[in-house]
């Protein structure tokens, strides 16, 4: 894959904007980091995920408890992952280094890895966001075609039907393959890492270690391997589905558009923040809520241009950033409730899995490209 690049000489949008948002924390008198909102999400979240665990393992419940129990549980590490992990990962938890290093470790707890999850999602995802052939939350081939430039196959045809099916088995897929497969490659997708010293290679294996331990070793004693099983499948089920639609939501809509990436060099000819306006797209900022539940990921926009502020002022800063793009005419993608932006990426999977005309093969747009 050759070199992409962005056109920022001026960056005229980007500039006006962040003056605007600077100047509201500015009057605000307030940091960019979180604050005791965030901080009582951490305080909720963290018992009540251990409370569930514990739970699980001691109280002996019938199956139907058990699901249930490891379905809130699934949804629980879900949130903390959306809430804590998140905002510590991008350095906006706290304005101490060391509390934003700690806390995004909760990563690893999950069963993944910060160090592979910052390289992948801070670097890569918000650099070149939806760009087939580097943006590695949008390959999914050949399960899913996510935009048109990925190869059709004749599996896609179905593809609206089991892809809700398929979000569910994320989180297993990065604990047990995805996560390895980066590691010994040393690279995600065509970015290599940069290198990994010794103390990130003995967090990754001691993580994986431990979390055999207490997702797999502990609970088998406790409650032996039939019980452990359901449960274990049930919570990741929750888990990687809620983690998969959120971003689902926000990039792969039909608001939303897609570059790629081929053999020659590339220029996007607008600068890198007027890429991630039309790249991404917010959905039901008036529902506190769900806003309260996924770590203001639903205003995926203002997280796109500013992700080293925490996301409890994404609603503040969503209408200084709605105005700036009404005043440089550009587009501000929003859909009202979630069931629309849900509806929008059923459409849009839909149509991609329709086999398409040759001239809109993928050889002809790494060919244009």
């Amino acid at each position: 894959m050759s070199k992409l690049t962005f056109n920022n000489r001026q960056n005229i949008f980007y500039n006006t904007l962040k003056s605007a948002v600077d100047e509201y924390f500015v009057r605000q008198d307030i940091s960019k980091t979180g604050n005791w909102k965030l901080y009582l999400k951490t305080i909720v979240l963290f018992p009540l995920a251990i409370a569930l665990y514990v739970s699980l393992l001691t109280l002996h419940v019938n199956i139907w408890w058990g699901i249930g129990l490891s379905i809130v549980l699934g949804f629980t590490l879900a949130f903390i992952g959306f809430n804590v992990m998140h905002d510590a990962c991008h350095g906006s938890y706290s304005r101490k280094k060391w509390i934003n290093d700690t806390f995004s470790l909760t990563m690893n707890v999950l069963g993944s890895n910060a160090f592979i999850w910052k390289l992948k999602h801070n670097i890569i995802h918000h650099t070149y966001t939806n760009i087939d052939g580097i943006d590695d939350d949008i390959v999914k081939t050949p399960v899913l075609r996510e935009c048109s430039t990925q190869k059709w196959m004749p599996v896609h045809r179905y593809q609206q039907y089991y892809i809700f099916i398929l979000y569910g088995f994320t989180s297993l897929i990065w604990v047990f393959l995805t996560d390895y497969l980066k590691y010994f490659t040393q690279r995600v997708l065509v970015t290599p890492f940069k290198k990994m010293d010794f103390r990130e290679h003995f967090i990754f294996w001691i993580s994986k270690v431990l979390y055999l331990v207490f997702y797999v070793a502990i609970p088998v004693a406790a409650v032996g391997w039939g019980a452990w099983a359901i449960g274990f499948l049930v919570m990741h089920l929750a888990l990687g589905f809620t983690l998969a639609l959120v971003f689902q939501l926000a990039h792969v809509v039909e608001q939303a558009e897609f570059e790629v990436a081929g053999l020659e060099p590339k220029r996007i000819e607008n600068e890198w923040a007027i890429f991630q306006i039309k790249t991404t797209a917010d959905f039901a900022g008036k529902n506190k809520i769900l806003s309260w539940l996924i770590g203001g990921l639903n205003f995926q926009v203002e997280h796109h241009l500013f992700p080293r502020v925490s996301h409890v002022h994404y609603p503040a800063i969503s209408k200084i950033v709605k105005e700036t793009c009404h005043k440089f005419n550009l587009p501000y993608n929003y859909y009202p409730t979630m069931t629309s932006a849900l509806a929008s990426h059923y459409r849009l999977m839909k149509q991609l899995g329709t086999k398409p005309f040759p001239d809109q093969s993928v050889d002809s747009a790494l060919t244009n490209s």
